[in-house]
């Protein structure tokens, strides 16, 4: 994908020189652009402060950890929400970082004043290190959501709607921030295949956002459709949202996270 992989090379790279990652599936970041796409999801999903790295949202029956928040549920109650924070435990550990037993199975805390009465134990101590010193590769672990997000998004399409699905993503992946914005939209939101992360049948991932942009040229003009896209299926999520869930809350905080999409 040669889109993709300029747009990385080109738009992240950083003066000093850096040591090439292997290549998550398809695409290859260097530790400079790893920890620079690793440093702007922190930046959005946990305002770049240490302890967001494990939190607890209101209303929420889960733990949010690491620079994407990735959820984690307690044993007997995952919820309509993929589940993607043992999935980046086992992505951590085949890249070699050591990860205590008792992280690799499910949530410890069952609700979220069990967590805060927690939160400055040995073990929330020990997983919020693992968690800062891990930046880049929980990078690495969004771009291949990214990666393995495509082909899952394009199956059961029709040939004509995974051409027109597949010429968005790589015109928004030409531009050197629209990489970010990909990496960053899917693992903040999804693919948007999950048949139980729709509220009235209408999803609000990756697929929905590149279904709902306008046609535009490659590079930054459709970087700023994917981002009026995205802003658009959220808006509908929390119109669709059952309304014991607040969701209007969020909003703001979303639409200030599509921004860095596209800087000025």
């Amino acid at each position: 994908m040669p889109l993709l992989l300029l747009s990385l090379m080109a738009g992240l790279a950083c003066a000093a020189p850096s040591v090439p990652a292997k290549p998550v599936n398809g695409i290859t970041l260097t530790d400079a652009q790893a920890q620079e796409i690793g440093k702007k999801i922190f930046q959005n999903e946990a305002g770049g402060k240490i302890p967001f790295l494990t939190h607890w949202n209101d209303g929420e029956d889960f733990a949010s950890l690491g620079i994407g928040h990735f959820i984690w549920y307690h044993e007997g109650a995952p919820g309509p929400f993929h589940e993607s924070f043992p999935e980046m435990i086992k992505f951590l550990e085949a890249a070699g970082v050591a990860i205590p037993d008792w992280v690799k199975g499910p949530c410890p805390w069952k609700s979220k004043d069990e967590f805060f009465k927690e939160f400055h134990s040995t073990n929330m101590d020990a997983l919020r290190k693992i968690l800062e010193d891990t930046i880049p590769q929980q990078a690495r672990f969004a771009a291949k959501r990214l990666e393995d997000a495509l082909p899952k998004i394009l199956e059961g399409l029709s040939p004509a709607e995974q051409n027109k699905i597949r010429e968005r993503f790589y015109k928004v992946a030409a531009d050197p921030n629209g990489v970010y914005a990909l990496v960053d939209y899917v693992n903040f939101k999804g693919e948007g295949i999950s048949p139980t992360e729709r509220y009235n049948d209408k999803g609000w991932g990756l697929l929905q956002a590149l279904s709902e942009m306008k046609d535009a040229p490659e590079g930054r003009p459709s970087v700023e459709s994917f981002a009026a896209a995205a802003d658009f299926v959220l808006t509908r999520r929390v119109q669709n949202s059952p309304p014991e869930r607040h969701e209007e809350k969020w909003l703001p905080g979303w639409r200030k996270r599509l921004k860095t999409y596209t800087p000025q």
